[in-house]
This record gives C-alpha cells, structure tokens and sequence, in this order.
C-alpha cells in the first residue's frame, strides 16, 4: 500500500506520549493502555519527568531525551502547559500530533490559545487530529491515541467512521458490536488536518467498504468535494449525518466547533452530486453503515419480505410506502410456486406472511418460501421480519432462512426484528458479521434499504457529459462582470441568450418612435415593460403591460408608462401561457455557485418547493430535481391544461448551470423568474444579475 500523506499522523513508526501518568483514568494513563490494547507494533516513548517507568515502558524527562525523532506525540497535559509543549515537540521537529483537549484557559491572553497553537501548527506543517477531540482508532494498523476506555475492536474491520464529535465517535463504535470498524477518528476543532483528508486515507485502505460521516461543516470545502468525488469513484459509499437542518442547530455548530455549519439545501445538492446517503440520526447512521457494510452491492429491483404475522406484514405495506422503498411485484411463476408450499389459506404475494397453521413443517415451509421469493427476478433484497424470541434472543432456523435464501439466490438478505428489545444474544453480533445482519426495528431498516436502493441507483446514473459553452462568450461576460456590475432584464436576458438559453428577446426603446420600431420587429401582440433602473416586482409598480395588439393602443400604453416611470422601456413578443418555472443562482460561501430551481412567478415567493443543485449538471440531473418537487404534477397538466415540455426546461437548466460554473467567481446572484413552460418549450422572460467584483481580490493574487 502507497504511503499516504497522513501517515505520520495515523501510522507513525513511533510514538511518544507527552504526560504519560499512572494516574487512573487520565488521558494520559489510557493513552498508553489504548496503544496496548490496540496492539501498537512500533516504539512508544512517555514523557514525564516524575517518573522512571509507566506500564512497562522506560519513561524519559523530555521530549529532547528521546532515543529518536517520534513521527506521533500525544498530549496528554493540561492546556496550561499545552502551548510549551507543543513548542518543544515543533522544536524536534515531531511531524504529527494528537490534542484532545478544549484549549480553553480561564486567563488567557490575546490571541486566545486555540489561535496561538493553530498559528505555530500551520507555520511548522505539522500534522495534527484535534483539538477538542478524542484521538483516533486505526484497528487496521494497530494504532490508538484514544485517551478514554473503550470496546474490543478486532483488525481488521470494513467500516470507517470520521466525525466532528467525540462522543458521537465512541457513542457509535463502542456501543455497537455489529460493527467491524476499520478507521475512526474525532477530528474535533481541525486545527490543521481536516474531515476531507481522513476521508481520502479511509477510501485508500483496501478493507473500507463503507464511510461514515457525523459532520458540522466543511473546513475545506474544496478538499471535501474531491473526496466525495474520490469516494464515488471508486464506489465505496458514503453516509453522512450532517448538523446545522435547522438555524438554532447551526448556530449550536459554530460555538462547538468554531466553524458555520453551512447552508444545509447546498449540503443537500453536494451529496445528491456524489451519491452521498444522509441519515438523521445516529440510530439511522449506525444502522445504515451495518446494512451497506454486510449487503451492498444490491441489484436491480425491489424488497421482498417474509413474516410470521399478518398484521405486521400490513405495517410493513405502509411504512415502506412512507420510506418510498419499493416492494417487488412477484412474478406468476413465483406466485404458482408459492402456492405450492403454502398453506391453502395464505395468499402468495409480497410481502409475504407464510405462518398459518405451524406444525413440524412450518420452518420448512418459511424458508422456502423466502428463497422462492428472493429468486424472482424483480428481488434485490431479502427481509426476514420476525420478533425476537424471549429475553431478546434469536431462535436459530430465523438464520437458517437467510443463509439458505443467501446460497441459493445469490442475493442479500437481513434479519429485522419488528420491535427493539432490551435483551442481547451473540448471534447477532456473529451473524452480522458474517454477512446476515441482524437488525432492530422496521423503519430503521428500510431507511437503510431506501439508501442502499437510492445508491445502486446512483452508480447506475449515465455520466454523460454537460454542454460546454463557447470560449468566446465566456471570455467576453467574464470580462464585463469582473467589476460587479448588476445587469438588468435586458443585458441578463441577452447574457443567457448567448449562453444559448431561450429568451423573449426584448427589445430597448426610450421614445416613442423606437417603442413602435421595436413592436414592428417583434410582432404583434407586445409586452410592454418599463426598464428603469433600480425597479423591482415591476407589475406591482404597473411597469408591465402584456397583450398591447396594436400601433395605437402601444402609444396610449408607452405614454401612460412613460408619465410614471420614465422614458426607458422594453418591448418584446407575447409568450404563451405555461406553467411558470424559476432558475436562480446562490452563492454559497463555502461552495461558490449553487443553482436554484423551482416554479416561478407567485409561487416562487410563497411556496417553498425549491431544488439546489451544484453546477454544471445535465438535463437528466435538472429532471431528477424537477421530479422531487411537490408541485411537480402542474406540469403534466391539470383541470384539462396540457402537458408542458419539461424536457425544455431541462435543457434550459443544463444551459443555466453550464453557464453559472463558466461564470463561478465573477457572479453573486442570477434571478431568471419566470421562465414561461408550455407545450412548445420553455423560455425565459425576465432576469436580474448581481456580478462579483473581483478587481481587488485579483490584484492581491497578483
């Protein structure tokens, strides 16, 4: 395996521990147990000047009396000795570091010592996992900084585990069994080493089947987008419990961690690009690691799902309708099968309840059962929802059917029990780990099986490629918005048409004669709109006039407009009547330029039915957001309107995005509102365009 560049920091070749103690249950007694424990194959070196000898290991006075130049230091001392420390490790030139605690000094000076520490850590290069973290678990290669107790961890593991908070990190890994985790990491306050880069090492092991993410923010968003990239790349998913949904969660994140959560809708688009599964809570994230780590890959198709009762094969029904995961339609020669093995009075369908009259056959005849269903064609995942047995244990043949449905399907399949209990039984932890997960709660599990469908379906997604717009255009309107000019409907409207989106082509006029030339050009019946600057909602202002069907009624109109709001106006041709859509453009602070799209007009203000999606993106990309909106069915007609040309708007939006990702740094804000959608395609009537002023910036990157 290729040397990575966290290797210093996550596989010294030594390690020494500053403020090693003996005193029970400190950070720096279970710093060295946790090596101990973990099975740490290289040097270990304490440091404490009080002591001759800690846990076996020969205890040296300083940093500057060891034997050799450590690749790791762990600091196990109080933030008031902390700052020294870490000079004296920067001294000998030590490349990596492990701080765990708060930095947070009753009397601190200005710059406060979170500051300080970051300054010296990033002007050294030096490598280092927090502060204000728990160190980190590599199980792979027998590496522990840990300075807390912790659950067996047997090496080597499938599953990875990177995030923001300790105790969310321990929380999961140390209460959780069925997990076999490979990597996990508290990164903390990322002083200088970030998510991303974790990210990056976790999907370099050869063991990593699946990644999880308990994040606030992303420090290094760019650093954070490769790796997503990377991840998708190489199809190993990742699942991500993102903080800051709501304004008070955010604001929660930025005192814990010192960073903004960010906007969640951009996070949104973000992982909807790589294929990321989000869970909402650690319950979701734990159970959605075991089912990708023991079942992923899944095919094509849908779940079937053996019971023992029939009411909770009714509750099955509804709550896979309200996770969305579809349930397979067996076919007729299943069905036939079926019906040869059930009792005459259960019906063969899916999901299927195959208990009836028990007896010595029943396990048999359940069983079987289940592999006839996981063979039909239209299966990709297998469910044996059963209840526990008493005191929480697992009755033997509920195995048995899996393992039999597993060798003769070929598919995988799950254990769910239909309530959590209290109890425990080792079978679950051994079958889980052999590829049988068991698993508690029904909705919990189908959460999982909605993100194992929804990332098959990602792999599967044609990477096509997205317009590429012509150099020229792109030069020319990258010039002009570098100075941050804002663009009105006109010259918006004239940058999409060169970007190659349909507009209404309005036409400038600012007297009378112009307004009845422009009119002649375009045809009638015009749209008559005031272009004054400055003027926003112009129909509530009276600055929009549709439907003009002659020279004399334009003279009476533009003279009416003209006493108001001045002479400046434009003049285009009537659109017809559609559905109206709405494409904008954001500019996120940690990501740059992200896309809007949604229904436009009176909706757009007051119906929160928006999609983001980070540029550029093709026409299928701007389909899947469109099909994820509420308002989604106005579009194929409603009350005897026609059915619009969303394919269009598509292409439209494609053009929108190639367009914002050409323009990335010298744009703030794009309103395109409406874009008039109807039977003949989708064009776009009004705009408005805030540039970045990019002057200063370039002349200090120069």
């Amino acid at each position: 395996m290729n040397r990575h560049r966290l290797d210093p920091l996550l596989r010294p070749k030594s390690v020494a521990v500053v403020g090693a103690s003996k005193r029970a249950d400190s950070i720096g007694e279970w710093v060295l147990k946790n090596l101990s424990i973990g099975g740490y194959k290289g040097h270990v070196y304490p440091v404490n000047p009080r002591h001759s000898n800690i846990q076996g290991h020969p205890c040296y006075k300083s940093l500057s009396e060891l034997p050799e130049v450590p690749e790791l230091v762990v600091f196990g001392v109080g933030d008031h000795r902390l700052e020294a420390a870490l000079d004296e490790a920067i001294s000998a030139g030590i490349p990596a570091a492990v701080i765990q605690s708060t930095l947070a000094l009753d009397d601190d000076a200005d710059p406060p010592l979170k500051e300080r520490l970051r300054q010296k850590i990033v002007a050294a290069g030096m490598l280092v996992c927090g502060a204000n973290g728990m160190g980190y678990y590599n199980v792979r290669d027998h590496v522990w900084t840990c300075g807390f107790d912790s659950a067996a961890h047997d090496a080597p593991g499938n599953v990875a585990l990177i995030s923001h908070s300790g105790s969310g990190m321990s929380g999961i890994i140390d209460c959780e069994e069925r997990l076999q985790i490979n990597l996990a990491v508290s990164t903390g306050n990322e002083l200088s080493t970030t998510m991303d880069e974790y990210l990056d090492f976790a999907l370099e092991l050869p063991e990593t089947r699946v990644v999880g993410l308990f994040i606030e923010t992303a420090r290094n968003p760019a650093g954070f987008r490769a790796a997503l990239k990377k991840a998708a790349q190489r199809r190993i998913p990742v699942v991500a419990l993102k903080l800051g949904r709501s304004e008070e969660s955010a604001q929660l994140a930025v005192s814990h961690s010192g960073a903004m959560a960010g906007d969640d809708a951009t996070y949104e688009a973000l992982f909807d690009r790589y294929g990321v599964q989000r869970a909402s809570d650690q319950d979701e994230l734990t159970t959605m690691l075991i089912m990708f780590a023991a079942l992923h890959p899944v095919g094509a198709g849908g779940l079937v799902s053996l019971h023992d009762s029939g009411g909770e094969r009714a509750l099955l029904v509804d709550l896979a309708a309200d996770a969305k995961v579809p349930l397979t339609r067996l076919s007729e020669s299943t069905v036939k099968k079926l019906e040869e093995v059930l009792d005459p009075e259960l019906p063969a369908v899916n999901p299927l309840d195959a208990w009836s009259r028990g007896g010595p056959d029943a396990s048999s005849q359940m069983a079987r059962s289940l592999t006839l269903m996981m063979q039909d064609r239209a299966a990709a995942l297998g469910a044996v929802v059963h209840d526990r047995a008493p005191f929480g244990k697992i009755y033997p043949s509920y195995l048995t059917y899996m393992q039999r449905a597993r060798a003769e399907s070929g598919k995988p399949v799950a254990l769910v029990s239909a309530t959590q209990g209290s109890g425990c039984d080792e079978a679950v932890v051994t079958s889980t780990r052999a590829g049988f997960p068991v698993l508690d709660g029904v909705s919990q599990f189908l959460k999982g099986a909605n993100a194992l469908f929804a990332y098959r379906d990602f792999l599967l997604r044609a990477q096509s490629e997205w317009m590429v717009p012509d150099e020229a255009v792109v030069t020319s309107w990258r010039s002009r918005l570098r100075t941050g000019e804002t663009l009105g409907e006109h010259a918006a409207l004239q940058m999409l048409s060169d970007f190659g989106v349909q507009t209404s082509s309005p036409k400038e006029a600012a007297d009378e004669d112009t307004v009845l030339e422009a009119a002649q050009q375009c045809a009638y019946p015009v749209v008559l709109k005031s272009a004054r600057p400055g003027l926003l909602h112009k129909s509530d202002q009276g600055g929009v006039i549709v439907g003009i069907i002659d020279a004399d009624q334009l003279r009476q109109m533009y003279a009416l407009m003209r006493g108001r709001l001045g002479d400046d106006v434009l003049v285009s041709k009537v659109v017809d009547t559609g559905v109206e859509m709405f494409l904008g453009l954001k500019r996120d602070p940690q990501f740059g330029p992200v896309v809007l799209l949604g229904f436009g007009g009176v909706l757009a203000e007051t119906i929160d039915d928006l999609q983001f999606a980070l540029p550029p993106f093709d026409a299928e990309h701007a389909r899947r957001c469109i099909d994820r909106m509420k308002l989604r069915p106005l579009l194929d007609g409603v009350r005897g309107a026609p059915a619009v040309d969303v394919d269009a708007f598509c292409t439209m939006a494609e053009q929108f995005s190639v367009m914002a990702h050409a323009l990335r740094d010298v744009v703030t804000e794009i309103d395109v509102n409406p874009v008039i959608v109807n039977e003949g395609g989708a064009v776009a009537v009004d705009a408005l365009l805030v540039g970045r002023d990019r002057r200063q910036e370039q002349r200090a990157e120069t």
